[in-house]
């Protein structure tokens, strides 16, 4: 799958691989935008899945204001306690052991997990740290016939005792003292651009109706076309950088190769909606309460 270019009156879009990713110029998120500029960085993000914009200048009440042009804001975290009076940002410091080097899409062992993320970088290790993203969009596209059939029926469920925290999360009993299941389809139609997209990642326990083994295959199989290097796009921080992603059309991996080195970010997510299978069927909780979590900030 390659995106094709995309003309836009007010943006510099400069795209960064043939599957997905683009660097946007001369946008400044901390300042009072038109609607037509938000609609075009909206129009952006869903043709290329994650866009990246320079040099932004935002603290929390501005980032905060700009994600919410793009809908309403989740709490920053359903398990970590948001920083005091900032209860829509999620803090991501190396110094408190945060990591999230394994692929995954953002928060999937909830019923809604966030349609759009907004990371803006503030400490980035003058070597290593980056991050990769991968279509899933794409992904799904390339699947030989036989198993995007056999991938439309499938059920996976979600949750946060899941191969993604043993690999990333210091405090693991903490995180998974409340348990959070959904079973979402293992393909999912996106709800703005009507694509169908692969619904997987670090989170995904197990394929419903099948044995343990036979889940770990389907889910190593399905994630091999999802990572494969000619469906990502890889990006190099630098304090300032915001990074936007569609989260119901990607995955992404933040490279820990930095050693003891410094690296800092902090995140808003806009709310999501429920996935849908291909068949109609929505996502079903089986574990945990999200109501908080959904609702954000009244």
């Amino acid at each position: 799958m390659t995106i094709a270019p995309l003309q836009l009156a007010d943006l510099v879009v400069t795209p960064l691989a043939g599957g997905l990713g683009a660097e946007i110029g001369g946008v400044d998120t901390a300042a009072p935008l038109g609607s037509e500029t938000v609609e075009q960085v909206r129009c952006a993000l869903l043709r290329y899945k994650v866009v990246f914009l320079r040099d932004q200048r935002l603290d929390y009440a501005s980032q905060a204001a700009f994600a919410r042009r793009f809908g309403g804001l989740t709490l920053g975290h359903p398990i970590y306690q948001a920083p005091e009076n900032r209860p829509e940002v999620r803090e991501i410091d190396s110094r408190e052991g945060t990591r999230a080097n394994h692929w995954h899409t953002d928060l999937t062992f909830v019923d809604r997990p966030p349609a759009l993320a907004f990371l803006h970088n503030k400490i980035a290790p003058p070597v290593g740290g980056d991050t990769m993203w991968a279509n899933t969009v794409g992904a799904y596209e390339s699947l030989p016939e036989p198993l995007r059939a056999l991938a439309d029926q499938l059920r996976i469920v979600h949750s946060n005792d899941s191969d993604y925290t043993d690999a990333t999360v210091a405090a693991r009993e903490a995180y998974i003292s409340t348990l959070f299941e959904t079973e979402h389809p293992a393909v999912h139609v996106h709800p703005e651009t009507g694509e169908r997209a692969l619904l997987g990642g670090g989170f995904a326990r197990r394929a419903v109706g099948f044995s343990p083994q036979a889940s770990r295959d389907l889910l190593r199989i399905l994630q091999e076309y999802v990572t494969r290097p000619e469906n990502t796009v890889r990006w190099r921080w630098r304090a300032g950088d915001l990074a936007i992603w569609d989260n119901r059309a990607t995955q992404h991996y933040a490279l820990h190769d930095y050693g003891a080195q410094d690296r800092r970010a902090e995140r808003c997510t806009v709310a999501g909606s429920v996935p849908v299978g291909v068949d109609g069927r929505p996502s079903t909780v089986l574990a945990g309460d999200m109501t908080a979590y959904n609702a954000g900030v009244a």
